[in-house]
């Protein structure tokens, strides 16, 4: 049976993608993939990168698409954050060769990738790259039906930064209701699984998020992680904002 770690919006945040992936190592995986964002908001997206090219896949997100093409619909913060870190990918220190490399991976990320009935998408199965799937969208019958309708079985997916489990019957069920886990080998069963955030997470919970699964079972792992590391890291550059960093510390 695969055991695979399912990491999502790392966002340059190279102190919470260390101290996951240590935690990680403990698991006993067989395969790490990541649900896309490995760059934006944060300090270090070529060492993220770097780090994201050993995986056994990742898909595209839209801080991603972003460092390669003009952002839309980003605040103030986030532009600017997505034009320093597409510099920084650019012209990395370690020389041409190393951001010819980076950038050709970002090109030939996949929007989904798909295993028999699982789905792996960083927004939602219908627009696998920008769609949010928020926990209020539960009140959305409308939006949720149609998402669910283009789910084989389960869809790991990421963007919103909240972590939890959306079911048909328009509940959203979140890690802290989930202990030891949450049974998925029913295939009849339709599930979308919010995996959080590795870098930024948004649910009051400063730790670092992912989730571990193994065709019967998913289990969310929280992880603390040198945040002050990361807001020194993000104070020291100037063209990103100290808001990215500060906001770390409420898990915001």
């Amino acid at each position: 049976m695969t055991r695979t770690a399912i990491l999502s919006d790392i966002h340059g945040n190279l102190a919470a993608l260390r101290s996951v992936l240590d935690d990680v190592a403990t698991q006993k995986v067989d395969r790490v993939v990541c649900l896309g964002d490995v760059v934006g908001y944060g300090p270090q997206p070529c060492a993220c990168l770097d780090q994201a090219m050993k995986f056994d896949f990742c898909v595209l997100g839209n801080h991603d698409s972003s460092a390669l093409f003009d952002p839309e619909g980003f605040n103030v913060a986030a532009e600017q954050a997505i034009f320093w870190t597409r510099t920084q990918l650019e012209s990395g220190a370690d020389g041409p060769e190393a951001s010819r490399q980076r950038m050709e991976y970002l090109c030939k990320l996949p929007r989904t990738v798909r295993e028999g009935s699982v789905l792996f998408v960083h927004g939602s199965p219908r627009s696998p790259t920008n769609e949010y799937v928020f926990p209020e969208d539960t009140q959305n019958g409308k939006k949720m039906e149609k998402l669910f309708s283009m789910i084989p079985h389960l869809c790991f997916q990421g963007h919103t930064h909240v972590p939890g489990v959306f079911t048909p019957e328009l509940r959203f069920i979140r890690p802290v209701d989930l202990a030891g886990g949450y049974g998925v080998s029913n295939p009849s069963l339709k599930l979308m699984v919010n995996v959080g955030s590795v870098g930024q997470p948004r649910d009051g919970d400063p730790r670092s998020c992912y989730v571990i699964f193994d065709q019967e079972m998913i289990e969310f792992r929280r992880v603390e992680y040198d945040i002050e590391e990361t807001v020194r890291e993000i104070e020291a550059e100037p063209e990103l904002d100290n808001f990215l960093g500060y906001r770390l510390r409420d898990g915001r």
